[in-house]
């Protein structure tokens, strides 16, 4: 598997050619050469769709089990609250980037 900080290798020559012309960035330090594979921010990378809308359809089962389960009141209490985030998580989260 490759780490997000592997150069691309979808570039064509040409464009790694251009890359190597670009401007320094201004933050950073002068010491410190831009690095060129790096495209995406970290961040964007935990705002995926797969991981997240499996946690939330989990957390609609879990809801929905807690609603049927016949042993605990408090359980039963908290089902919907449990199910309606869950519900409402997956709607936010279907609108992830792949």
């Amino acid at each position: 598997m490759k780490s997000p900080f592997d150069p691309d290798d979808s570039l064509t020559p040409d464009e790694l050619r251009a890359e190597k012309t670009l401007p320094r960035p201004d933050w950073g330090s002068m010491e410190e050469a831009p690095r060129v594979g790096y495209r995406i921010h970290p961040a964007s990378r935990l705002l995926v769709r797969g991981p997240w809308e499996m946690a939330a359809s989990i957390l609609i089962g879990v809801g929905v089990l807690m609603l049927m389960q016949p042993f605990s009141l408090w359980a039963y209490g908290w089902s919907f609250l449990v199910t309606l985030v869950g519900t409402v998580m997956f709607i936010i989260v279907s609108h992830f980037p792949d």
